[in-house]
């Protein structure tokens, strides 16, 4: 049986709107959050075969992403999305009466990280193809991506498809374009944006704004780092190097490693199965 989401609303720490779905009942909590540029239907399958054993999965739009609210102070630097997964946590445990499993990919796992960094707002912590030191070459990767059509947008889905099939040649392409279609939004002018706030990319106060200080608080956070952790790399990743991978796993020795064959940065969206075959082996 296909199991439905039910809608959610939480709180960011700006006093921001974030959206979010909730895929079953069960006793463990499950807090799944995106990457950047992505949204919370991003994790649909994952968060379908968790719920399937046992976990209540949620995930959510971070700030500024699909249905979640845009943050008028521009505010979008990692301590921010830090500053909201940290809450996100507490609010879990209070209306679920358990502590969630972070499970974060890129942006999401920056944020979970820091977040627990500072406060044991998590039972156990999985990084998506995240690690504090990231490779530069594939970090400018992703913005040019995210910035080659932010401006002007997409006359149809179909070409919005085109652009991500260039992004990521070594995908599948689905047999249909409709589940482009959360991550697009349609303009009065009849043309389609990705959505996310512009502001993400080109404003004030980015994820990216100051490189040095997010390596440095990120490996802070993974020294301190006590729960249950799993490091889930992409094979093919160019954010993600084997070296970057063992660097994480020296500072954080009690960790597990898990390289999925085949799949790049968008690890989920790569290799569903396999991904979430091995978080829920992980979580046991």
């Amino acid at each position: 049986m296909s199991i439905h989401p039910r809608h959610a609303t939480f709180t960011g720490a700006a006093g921001n709107r974030l959206e979010a779905d909730i895929y079953g009942h069960g006793e463990r909590t499950a807090l799944l959050l995106h990457g950047g540029g992505q949204t919370r239907h991003a994790w649909r399958g994952a968060a379908r075969k968790l719920a399937e054993r046992g976990f209540t999965a949620i995930p959510v739009d971070q700030r500024g992403h699909g249905d979640s609210e845009w943050v008028k102070s521009g505010h979008y630097g990692f301590l921010d999305y830090a500053d909201d997964a940290a809450l996100l946590g507490r609010q879990i445990l209070e209306r679920f009466g358990t502590k969630p499993v972070a499970i974060g990919a890129s942006l999401g796992g920056m944020a979970s990280l820091t977040a627990i960094g500072r406060e044991p707002c998590f039972s156990a912590l999985v990084l998506v193809d995240i690690v504090p030191r990231m490779e530069e070459e594939g970090v400018r990767h992703v913005h040019a991506f995210m910035q080659a059509r932010m401006k002007e947008g997409f006359a149809t889905i179909e070409e919005a498809a085109e652009q991500v099939a260039a992004y990521l040649p070594n995908r599948t392409r689905p047999p249909s374009v409709d589940g482009l279609r959360k991550n697009l939004r349609q303009k009065p002018d009849g043309r389609w944006y990705w959505h996310w706030d512009p502001a993400f990319v080109n404003g004030l106060r980015t994820p990216g704004t100051d490189r040095r200080q997010v390596v440095e608080t990120m490996e802070a956070a993974a020294k301190g780092l006590t729960v249950p952790t799993l490091l889930v790399r992409g094979g093919a990743s160019d954010i993600v190097s084997p070296e970057a991978a063992k660097a994480f796993l020296d500072i954080v020795p009690h960790a597990r490693l898990v390289d999925v064959g085949g799949a790049g940065h968008m690890v989920a969206g790569d290799k569903n199965d396999v991904f979430a075959a091995a978080i829920i082996d992980f979580l046991g």
